[in-house]
């Protein structure tokens, strides 16, 4: 559930910043927003794409050891939260795979950036604007994909529907928005160009929600896994899968907010300056730059509304999940 305590308390932060290695839990507070932000400021932190894959195997060979109970001599609680930082930006929670670095949360910004700049290009012909939101739509459905609740099977067919589903809508909101602007008469040529600006946002915010529901539709009739204060799985949920797309869906909503907001508002302002006036070749980096900062802040906000492992009542579930465990919360593993 949504925490309504936004920020860390001295002490809480304090604790966060000495706490004793936990496997598997995070060392920033996951009941408060700001405790959320900071645990995935790591989880997107663009430097684990540089992680070798000696040094990868190494952080989970300790964290093994730590499992088993014979880590080496001098290692430090701060080595073993790196070492779970690195293992948990690269390899799925689910499966133990690697996730391929295009689509991995720490990849979306690096990846992303060039895609939003193309969304956000003014002047978009037909064309054009399929092009962009094909290629920000087929994105998403990778990184939604490789970034599931996958504790239930699900074969390849229905990761190609949801890719054709999502991808279908994308390009159809935003033509049909961008033709409606077009025939629009009232407009001056000032103001249409502006209005062309935003409307990548509801395209691709309605776009991104039956993206995550396209490509984790299976979630829905398969269930996903509950489990309880040991971490043992006590069954499979279809009323956890709901909460867990709708929670995603939501951050995807917020997600494109600041994104595809604030560009079109600062290069609006930026490009009336007279140095952009004279040097027009600068206005696509500085764009470039504005896209980039305005997805840097965006990220971490959105996918901090919610912990990735979430807490649900078993008065909530199905009758045989609360019969299946003695205590009153399961946990769930929400997907990014």
């Amino acid at each position: 559930m949504l925490s309504f305590c936004f920020f860390e308390t001295p002490t809480q932060r304090n604790m966060s910043e000495h706490q004793s290695f936990q496997f598997g839990k995070s060392r920033f507070n996951q009941n408060t927003f700001f405790g959320r932000f900071r645990h995935f400021l790591d989880v997107i932190d663009p430097s684990t794409l540089f992680v070798t894959e000696k040094r990868l195997q190494e952080c989970v060979e300790l964290l093994d050891g730590f499992k088993r109970g014979t880590v080496p001599p001098g290692v430090t609680d701060a080595q073993l939260w790196k070492a779970q930082k690195i293992k948990q930006a690269i390899i799925h929670p689910d499966t133990g795979e690697k996730i391929l670095m295009p689509f991995r949360m720490s990849g979306f910004i690096p990846f992303g950036t060039p895609v939003v700049v193309g969304l956000l290009l003014p002047n978009q012909t037909l064309a054009s604007t399929i092009f962009w939101q094909w290629l920000n739509q087929s994105h998403n459905a990778c990184v939604n994909f490789c970034n599931r609740n996958a504790s239930q099977p699900a074969p390849a067919s229905k990761f190609v529907q949801g890719y054709l589903g999502a991808v279908t809508s994308a390009v159809s909101i935003a033509v049909g928005l961008n033709v409606l602007i077009q025939k629009a008469k009232g407009f001056s040529p000032t103001t249409r160009l502006l209005v062309q600006r935003f409307v990548p946002f509801p395209a691709v915010a309605s776009a991104n929600v039956c993206n995550v529901v396209l490509m984790r539709h299976s979630e829905l009739s398969e269930g996903i896994s509950v489990l309880d204060d040991d971490g043992n799985v006590v069954g499979t949920s279809r009323v956890a899968a709901r909460h867990a797309l709708m929670e995603t869906a939501l951050t995807r909503v917020v997600l494109p907010m600041p994104i595809l907001l604030l560009p079109p508002l600062i290069m609006s302002v930026l490009e009336k300056l007279p140095l952009l006036q004279r040097q027009r070749r600068l206005v696509l980096p500085v764009h470039s730059l504005v896209c980039l900062a305005a997805f840097s802040l965006a990220l971490p906000l959105a996918i901090s509304l919610f912990p990735q492992m979430s807490q649900i009542s078993v008065n909530r579930l199905e009758p045989e999940i609360a019969m299946a465990t003695d205590g009153p919360m399961v946990t769930y593993n929400k997907g990014l």
